[in-house]
């Protein structure tokens, strides 16, 4: 899976923070209308829209169809034209212009509140004195209104003195926002159609913002968003709290159309707060040759299960395409989590994978029984998307009937969200020094797998500590270790299994993949969060 944010990461990087309020010069020439746009009138539009035909975008321009890599980074938007400057609000817009990857416009608008508080709403249409086209010879005056690709907000996230980039909405219905002192990493998406289904994955797109005007002062901003793809339509609204944790609220009705497209299969599964990253390699994979020790946005699934329990999933890059889920009921929550965010585990001056920030959802209302799915894809190098997390619904809608849920999606950096008792620390995966034969070598896998938490340290020196230890598919457990670590005080618990192997005599063969979990307990007490990996094909 290549991220849609390949464009987005060149063509960000070039802007500067500034600019003049758009509304300037063009405010007069566009019509206020009064029946602006609120979330029940979006979420009229989603429902009216589910019960109607799909209607195709029309095409961009072919000279912008047909740009490269390096003509669609030389495309800037200008900071001078950024929403809101002049009115020296705390936010500000700036927008995306349409070619290569992103060609499919969304239109964009802004939302006022008059004197007696009725919400007018403006269409801020494309102009091309907006851009800065570098070295391109295009024909934008003869494009009309195309519409943009997306839009960022900016705010002064790490410091007064400009606005940093908070949260970008580009491509499909894909966002991804930061805290103070984070970097970009994995991305977040509105919502996911047939991840894993027989039938290709659908993708579907926001069609419409809403941007609500922040008043003087204001920490939070409000987007409306309307949702779109072949066999479903959706309203979005995200309240953005921006901050150390930038926290993103929000709230959706999806609804799944009454007449999809002529030979299109009714739709399998809806993955609800799904979020997209990237894992190369790292401590349980490590890449011969790679002078970095790691490198990915994102090292494990965590899931808080409506049953208690916290799950670790340290993420893979597998040969195959690989998922797994989690069955629960009610989440408390989960999220693709940087836990490891020392610098000397990535030693990678440009792409500072330890400032990568993590992602964890947190329903705000019940969602009933589901599963957390995992997606695992094979990547050659770090510039592909290879990780999909989502929450999957046991009950799909009936055409044309709301699907709501709501979420707050914090995107965390050094202050994130751990389990209540003792989680791990990291999962090293290798074999020290036994004299063992080829074969055994070969069947053989050990853990090294550490534990830190309040739970752990507030034992005494003899404590009886002990692993619970369990795998699937009769792999063998052959050694199961636990320890306090002298060195820093963690609790080490080393592992040894025997993969099963395939019995001559008959024509059984081994598993496909083999689930391991391990946590840490007393005899009165569970001390830490599962850890469950899953031991794929050799």
């Amino acid at each position: 899976m290549t991220s849609f944010f390949d464009s987005f990461a060149t063509v960000a990087a070039h802007a500067s923070r500034g600019g003049r309020a758009l509304c300037l010069g063009v405010c007069a020439l566009l019509p206020l209308v009064s029946s602006a746009a609120t979330w029940d009138t979006v979420s009229a539009q989603a429902q009216a829209l589910s019960r109607q035909a799909y209607q195709p975008t029309p095409p961009i321009p072919v000279e912008l169809q047909q740009l490269n890599y390096d003509q669609m980074r030389d495309i800037r938007y200008r900071p001078d034209r950024a929403l809101w400057r002049d009115q020296q609000l705390p936010f500000e817009a700036m927008f995306f212009h349409l070619g290569l990857y992103h060609q499919h416009p969304v239109r964009v608008h802004e939302v006022m509140t008059d004197a007696q508080g009725q919400r007018l709403s403006q269409k801020i249409p494309y102009r091309q004195a907006d851009y800065d086209f570098g070295d391109n010879l295009l024909h934008p005056a003869s494009w009309g209104d195309i519409g943009h690709a997306g839009f960022r907000l900016h705010y002064p996230l790490n410091t007064q003195a400009f606005k940093d980039e908070l949260i970008v909405f580009l491509g499909a219905s894909y966002f991804r926002a930061l805290g103070a002192g984070q970097q970009y990493g994995l991305s977040a998406r509105g919502l996911a159609v047939d991840t894993v289904a027989p039938s290709p994955e659908e993708f579907p797109r926001f069609t419409d913002f809403w941007l609500l005007r922040p008043t003087p002062g204001s920490a939070v901003q409000e987007v409306l968003a309307l949702l779109e793809s072949p066999r479903v339509t959706g309203a979005y609204r995200f309240v953005i709290h921006p901050g150390s944790t930038t926290r993103v609220d929000i709230s959706a009705r999806v609804y799944v159309r009454t007449s999809p497209p002529e030979g299109m299969a009714p739709i399998s599964t809806l993955g609800i707060a799904p979020l997209t990253s990237m894992f190369f390699f790292g401590e349980n994979q490590p890449l011969p040759g790679d002078f970095r020790p790691e490198v990915h946005d994102s090292d494990g699934l965590m899931v808080a299960t409506g049953e208690g329990e916290w799950i670790w999933r340290p993420l893979q890059n597998p040969r195959h395409k690989t998922v797994t889920s989690f069955q629960t009921t009610n989440p408390k929550g989960f999220g693709l989590m940087q836990r490891d965010r020392a610098w000397s585990s990535y030693e990678d001056v440009e792409a500072r994978y330890e400032r990568r920030p993590s992602a964890w959802v947190v329903p705000t209302h019940p969602w009933g029984p589901g599963r957390v799915e995992l997606v695992l894809l094979s990547t050659p190098d770090e510039t592909h998307d290879n990780v999909v997390a989502y929450w999957v619904p046991d009950q799909l809608p009936a055409p044309g009937e709301p699907l709501e849920f709501a979420y707050q999606l914090h995107w965390e950096g050094e202050h994130k969200t751990q389990p209540p008792s003792s989680w791990t620390v990291q999962s090293r995966r290798g074999i020290g020094y036994h004299q063992l034969s080829a074969d055994e070598l070969a069947r053989q896998v050990q853990f090294v797998i550490d534990f830190r938490g309040p739970a752990l340290e507030a034992l005494p020196a003899d404590a009886p500590v002990e692993a619970v230890v369990s795998a699937s598919h009769e792999a063998r457990i052959l050694e199961r270790l636990v320890y306090r670590n002298p060195v820093n005080g963690d609790w080490r618990l080393t592992l040894r299994v025997e993969r099963p192997v395939s019995d001559p005599a008959t024509t059984t063969a081994p598993p496909a993949s083999i689930e391991l979990r391990a946590f840490l307990r007393t005899p009165t007490h569970t001390l830490s969060e599962t850890w469950s990996y899953v031991l794929l094909p050799q």
